[in-house]
């Protein structure tokens, strides 16, 4: 009988134990947002993309932090996380790891500061490393300036002999454009061999990763190169770099949008963050930030200058000049301009929020509208609700909050204070500039202020108080 064929069984491991010195920050190179996202979670979704069996993550500086954010993300297979106490190089990284890895055939390394290679990338390495028997297969890109990063040299028959940190080059070697990503994968028993015999003669005087290669070449080994798409870009060891990998990935989140059936009037003035959804047909205007969780229908409008955090936006609805947090909007929804929503807003289909007018915890009902200059925070409105010019919901007394309810078809006037906790019945109104502190029933008008005063021929009579100042002061 035939033996089935069996896949090669693959962990992944992860450098994630570096400090990144050129960052200048307090958090931990890998934990630096990208996109939305901490830098080492879009590494672990690209390595994800090889179906690996096992997850090795190596920590040390800010381990803590990093175990806590990884175990929030909720990855399969559970990583398994070890520590490198002193921080001697990627060598010695992988070295730490060694016992974690297990019996697995292949290994997939990668640092936890993500070159930013594509998930279709990462499969091809690996495939191209089952498929050529190869010991060692890294990642390569072409870069216009290749800076300090590890050079590909290759003899005359174009065959990779090492991988040269640029530190340690000659001057012939750095004219190589060609740099190693810091991806490759490699047999576990060609690794495990190699590992021991590195050594720290080099500027850094640390245990390169990239050594083993002339180690595996003089075994008798082979060494196969796969070129990636890392969008001009290497790595984010500095401010400048965390930003150009940004753009690298903020252009292929656009893209994808786009491809998807999305309008971006101006790809290079919108920014979407790697885990928000966008419905077909949906215009995305200049200026315009949708982050976090953001969930958009179809057929919206976001845009110009709007910044939608972490919320859900039903279809046809439209955000202008505005900003949403942490808030839900049903179907034809209208939001701004120069309109704040705070967390906790739920707007029902058809309801809106104009021009100057602030929100916060507030549900507003089905067609119901707060069209400007108003703060409306704590409420419950219901349906088909009007709130007037100026109207606030005094919803703070200095110890607590309080919420105000306005019931479906309430009419409050211009410049009223709904002073909480507070409820005006359905259909009822509110007189213009009243300070409404009690309910009002169903139906009624409620009307709080003084009793208007005219006093005939005021102004004459100031007119000739101020000419007599005037005189008296030797004016003319």
């Amino acid at each position: 009988m035939a033996q089935t064929k069996t896949t090669r069984s693959l962990a992944l491991v992860v450098l994630a134990a570096g400090k990144g010195k050129r960052l200048k920050s307090d958090t931990p190179k890998v934990l630096h947002p990208l996109c939305g996202r901490p830098t080492l979670w879009h590494v672990l979704q690209a390595g994800l993309a090889a179906k690996p069996s096992k997850v090795v993550i190596v920590v040390g500086h800010g381990a803590d932090d990093v175990r806590t954010a990884v175990r929030s993300w909720g990855i399969t297979p559970a990583p398994v996380f070890v520590e490198q106490a002193e921080q001697l190089g990627t060598g010695h990284a992988v070295l730490a790891a060694r016992s974690k890895i297990g019996r697995v055939d292949d290994v997939l390394v990668a640092n936890g500061d993500f070159d930013p290679i594509t998930p279709d990338d990462v499969r091809a390495i690996v495939r191209r490393h089952r498929r050529s028997g190869a010991a060692l297969t890294l990642g390569a890109t072409d870069l216009r300036d290749p800076g300090g990063y590890g050079r590909v040299v290759r003899d005359a028959r174009g065959r990779v002999l090492e991988v040269v940190e640029g530190i340690d080059a000659t001057p012939q070697v750095r004219a190589i454009h060609e740099v190693a990503t810091n991806w490759m994968a490699v047999r576990r028993a060609d690794l495990v061999r190699a590992l021991p015999r590195l050594d720290r003669k080099n500027r850094q005087r640390e245990y390169y990763l990239n050594r083993v290669i002339p180690l595996m070449l003089a075994d008798g080994a082979r060494i196969e190169a796969v070129a990636c798409d890392t969008g001009g870009v290497l790595g984010l060891n500095s401010r400048d770099g965390l930003a150009a990998v940004e753009r690298v990935v903020r252009d292929r989140i656009n893209a994808a949008h786009m491809a998807n059936g999305v309008t971006l009037v101006d790809p290079a003035t919108t920014y979407i963050d790697v885990d928000v959804t966008i419905g077909r047909d949906s215009v995305i205007r200049p200026m315009s930030f949708l982050e976090g969780t953001t969930r958009v229908g179809e057929g919206c409008a976001i845009g110009p200058s709007a910044r939608v955090a972490d919320s859900s936006v039903g279809d046809r609805s439209e955000v202008t000049f505005a900003v949403v947090l942490g808030s839900m909007l049903g179907r034809d929804v209208t939001i701004g301009p120069f309109a704040r929503l705070r967390p906790g807003c739920e707007f029902a289909d058809g309801a809106a929020a104009g021009a100057f007018t602030d929100l916060k915890k507030a549900k507003v009902g089905k067609d119901s509208k707060v069209p400007h200059l108003a703060y409306v925070g704590d409420a419950v409105l219901g349906e088909d609700v009007n709130i007037g010019a100026g109207t606030i919901t005094v919803n703070y007394d200095g110890y607590a909050k309080h919420t105000t309810v306005v019931e479906d078809g309430a009419r409050v006037g211009s410049d009223t204070m709904l002073v909480a906790p507070v409820r005006v019945g359905k259909d009822a109104s509110t007189g213009a500039g009243s300070v409404i502190t009690k309910d009002v029933p169903a139906g009624a008008l409620a009307v709080e202020r003084g009793e208007q005063r005219n006093i005939p021929g005021y102004r004459q009579r100031k007119d000739a108080e101020h000419r007599g100042m005037r005189k008296g002061k030797g004016g003319h």
